[in-house]
């Protein structure tokens, strides 16, 4: 992986777990998420009339995809609401690399060095370490957490596939975040239109700070995804459970400390093992 590829990423990585800690911090999990989709949601469709369009190819996996991440954002909101974001970020975060790199090697045909295996690993456990090394009497969001896993597994998967297949990634990020976003205002509109407004228009501006945050962190992981191996890429943008954990203590007033910390030095040694291999 160059130097240039794994910079763009850990950028990325902090992009993700900033836009988190926004739907975190909003009185309302759900609202707060569909806010900062609406919001991507907008900025796409302003943009896209002056970008490349994809390919026909990549089309169903661009609707794959739309339906994947509905959920998975709706998911999100869910787990933040009965959990600390300390302890379940970084457990769906963590086991979606694993599936990752176990599907892309398997049945996409993808081949790894053993470092990037190693690196891969580290990573993976490092994280669960974080995870668990909190409360875990929370069982409804660690079941929350890792059923999104698969989500964020399977939307990486059909995405990795599809941005190769569309030609431009810039093209394929700005349909997904329309698609996505487009969906859930809908719904909210439909379902819960007066909270739903009422809640957007007092919190717009955290809704647009999260949009942009959203759409740049998973823009550069699809551009990311067209330069390097599915499961690479999949693993490092996860370094944003070091961000998120920072984000979490400093802002959100989450404990962080003793074996998390421990985690976090091990996610930044298997970080560095990505960037060798």
């Amino acid at each position: 992986m160059t130097i240039t590829v794994f910079g763009i990423l850990l950028f990325a990585a902090l992009l993700h777990a900033s836009w988190n800690a926004i739907v975190k911090a909003g009185t309302d999990k759900l609202y707060s998420a569909i806010s900062v989709s609406g919001s991507a949601a907008l900025i796409a469709l302003v943009l896209l009339p002056f970008s490349p369009q994809p390919a026909i190819a990549s089309w169903p996996y661009l609707a794959i995809s739309c339906a994947l991440q509905v959920v998975y954002t709706v998911l999100v909101a869910k787990t933040y609401q009965v959990s600390d974001m300390s302890q379940t970020y970084p457990l769906m975060r963590g086991t979606a690399p694993l599936l990752v790199a176990l599907v892309s090697v398997l049945v996409l045909g993808e081949s790894l060095s053993g470092l990037a295996w190693g690196g891969i690993g580290v990573v993976c456990l490092s994280i669960l370490t974080m995870a668990f090394a909190g409360r875990l009497h929370a069982r409804k969001g660690i079941w929350l957490a890792l059923i999104n896993a698969c989500f964020i597994a399977g939307y990486t998967l059909v995405d990795g596939t599809g941005v190769r297949l569309s030609e431009t990634a810039l093209g394929y990020t700005l349909w997904t975040f329309f698609m996505n976003g487009f969906c859930l205002l809908c719904w909210a509109m439909a379902a819960r239109r007066r909270a739903a407004s009422h809640y957007l228009r007092l919190h717009w501006k955290k809704g647009l700070l999260g949009g942009v945050g959203t759409m740049g962190s998973y823009g550069l992981a699809l551009w990311a995804m067209t330069q390097a191996p599915l499961a690479v890429v999949a693993a490092l943008r996860e370094t944003s459970i070091l961000f998120g954990a920072l984000i979490a203590f400093l802002l959100l007033k989450e404990k962080v400390a003793g074996l998390r910390i421990v985690a976090a030095l091990g996610i930044a040694g298997g970080a560095i093992l990505l960037r060798l291999a």
